[in-house]
């Protein structure tokens, strides 16, 4: 998990974004499928989390946007 960490991490700031998009896209579907089988706790704290990623994917585009005239 570690070197995935590190992998990412390594992403550019673009392509960081792009991922963080999907992947607060495939848990808030987690969420949904979760709340559709009555799991209302579970399913509230996927779409919560899903809701910090995508936080975290506005920061990450925000820094691409300073440092891309750089690369």
């Amino acid at each position: 998990m570690e070197e995935l960490a590190e992998e990412i991490g390594d992403l550019r700031y673009d392509a960081l974004s792009e991922f963080l998009e999907l992947l607060a896209h495939k848990i808030q579907k987690d969420g949904d499928k979760d709340k559709g089988r009555g799991r209302i706790k579970l399913a509230t704290h996927l779409h919560n989390c899903a809701n910090e990623i995508t936080k975290a994917q506005i920061s990450i585009d925000k820094a691409w946007i300073i440092c891309e005239p750089y690369i």
